[in-house]
């Protein structure tokens, strides 16, 4: 691994709980990290102490193979070789762009630095604007140019720090993809902080997500959203609710027992862990609810938010339970209306049921399972010493 944080703890004077709690993340040379959570979950402690700005307690941060952070020993962090990307651009007011971008550049020779200020602006899609001021460009280029200036002095690790958090939607959307592809044709290594996840989706080949200092889980997008390891992350990425249900095992096969009938697929996802009495949760995503007028199965709209091109409904069965649905938008039925609705799920993706959703504890231990093999829990080495029902 190009940036290796292993057992990261950051503490804050006055505070009990460690702000970072035993980290451990990889990123190889050329990827592009992104860390998520809800404010003050720690992911911009975390990438302060990557570039050097906070003390580590324990654990360390290896970048290229050399410790520069851990206990009682930090590569001051203008050796470390790490440029960052701040919310609000930072660029000086009084120098125009291409001073701004040489401004890393102090130890190279003047035609050296004008040819590496064009070649970043070309970089970053600005050519011929050397000469103009901050506030001549609108934000979206401020943030091209920040970008520029960090790339400029060719860094080993590049920090981004919610870049985009000050631009409107539509402008984030679009620099985000525009900066994932400046960053790779850069060849940079990049860790990004957001609270965006579309974002994070849009630029991340791996995203951490981060709840009280802890890292539930750094996986890539496609097994957050269809495999989450934790419930804190099953709740926090995407639309989706927990409903109760009961797991048994047929002829070999297992079999999850919802409010919406059957759920067999359990191949793809194990199941995090082994139930007593197949009492558990399963997650239900709103993709994964289908609107069918012919389904056996009626629930009655008590939320229905538009979104252009489909409604996202909020349901309750007869039996109680709520779920979450994706239809078109040419379905526009009334909150109050009953309609018909069916599970189609991919992935089962199945819970303790006594876990709730914001222990700090991770909730659950990995499961093996398979045609006729019990259901049996299998420890990772960091949760062997956890009970196996306390979520």
């Amino acid at each position: 691994m190009f940036l290796d944080v292993s057992q990261l703890v950051v503490r804050y004077p006055g505070l009990a709980r460690p702000a970072v709690d035993g980290v451990t993340l990889g990123l190889r040379a050329g990827d592009i990290g992104v860390l998520i959570g809800p404010s003050g979950c720690g992911k911009t402690t975390l990438l302060r102490a990557v570039a050097g700005l906070e003390p580590v307690h324990a654990g360390e941060i290896r970048l290229g193979g050399e410790v520069v952070g851990q206990a009682g020993a930090s590569v001051p962090p203008e050796q470390r070789r790490v440029g960052m990307v701040f919310q609000d651009y930072a660029l000086f007011p009084h120098l125009d762009v291409g001073h701004n971008i040489a401004f890393g550049l102090h130890g190279m020779p003047k035609a050296q630095r004008r040819a590496r200020v064009a070649e970043v602006l070309d970089l970053v899609g600005l050519q011929g604007i050397e000469q103009r001021f901050p506030h001549e460009l609108s934000g979206g280029q401020q943030q091209r140019v920040a970008l520029a200036r960090a790339l400029a002095p060719r860094p080993r690790l590049l920090l981004l720090d919610e870049p985009f958090s000050n631009l409107d939607v539509d402008l984030r959307e679009r620099l985000a993809h525009e900066v994932r592809a400046i960053l790779k044709a850069a060849g940079a290594t990049a860790l990004f902080v957001t609270h965006d996840q579309l974002e994070a989706f849009a630029i991340g080949d791996l995203i951490g997500v981060m709840h009280e200092g802890r890292l539930h889980q750094w996986d890539d997008a496609y097994t957050l959203y269809h495999r989450p390891a934790t419930r804190f992350v099953a709740d926090f990425i995407g639309h989706g609710v927990f409903a109760p249900a009961t797991l048994r095992e047929v002829n070999g096969q297992v079999m999850v027992q919802t409010p919406l009938g059957e759920l067999a697929d359990v191949a793809e996802c194990p199941l995090p862990c082994a139930f007593a009495g197949g009492q558990c949760d399963v997650l239900l995503r709103a993709d994964d609810i289908v609107h069918d007028d012919d389904a056996p199965v009626k629930a009655q709209i008590v939320r229905k938010a538009f979104r252009g091109s489909e409604f996202l409904y909020t349901l309750q069965l007869k039996t109680g339970e709520t779920v979450m649905a994706h239809v078109p938008s040419h379905h526009d039925h009334k909150v109050g209306e009953w309609i018909g609705i069916r599970a189609e799920v991919d992935h089962v993706v199945t819970f303790n049921r006594a876990c709730p959703v914001n222990n700090r504890e991770l909730c659950q231990m990995p499961c093996q399972h398979g045609p006729g093999v019990p259901l049996q829990p299998v420890l990772a080495s960091k949760q062997a010493a956890a009970p196996a029902n306390t979520g």
